[in-house]
């Protein structure tokens, strides 16, 4: 009996001295809203601030994301234009993977991004690369999104 005790003090003791912390879920669930991207393809980096010219959401849902994105002025001049997508994803860590099973832009469909993705307070920042080969894309994007209230 006391060869046992002595067993499971040793065995506590070590499993207590695991260096290892652990791994934080994000929590992704939810309606988010674009509020700035930056694209940076070639060396040239573009900055768009989505809260004046642009809309879109993305929704995403414990294994599903969808976005919506139209311009500012209710498609009544030439910046008119409409764009939506979605699919399954994965998140392991902070590495989001996306797999657009459905696109507007049918050159973008059956494609898969993976993102690092962090939150900080009610802001998700999805930053990766962008690579069609169908239409040579390729590209660094980097998006920051708010939490939209209910």
């Amino acid at each position: 009996m006391k060869f046992s005790l002595s067993a499971v003090c040793i065995l506590t003791i070590v499993l207590s001295c695991n260096d290892a912390k652990p791994t934080k879920v994000l929590d992704l669930a939810g309606t988010w809203q674009l509020i700035s991207g930056t694209i940076i393809e070639k060396g040239d980096s573009v900055f768009t601030d989505y809260t004046s010219k642009n809309r879109m959401i993305k929704i995403i849902n414990k294994a599903h994301f969808a976005f919506l994105n139209h311009d500012g002025n209710n498609g009544k001049d030439s910046t008119a234009m409409f764009s939506a997508g979605g699919g399954r994803y994965e998140l392991k860590g902070d590495q989001y993977t996306e797999y657009l099973d459905y696109c507007s832009d049918r050159t973008w469909e059956g494609n898969t991004f993976l993102f690092t993705v962090a939150i900080r307070n009610d802001t998700l920042t999805q930053t990766g690369m962008e690579t069609i080969e169908a239409t040579k894309v390729n590209r660094m994007n980097i998006e920051k999104y708010v939490r939209v209230q209910k």
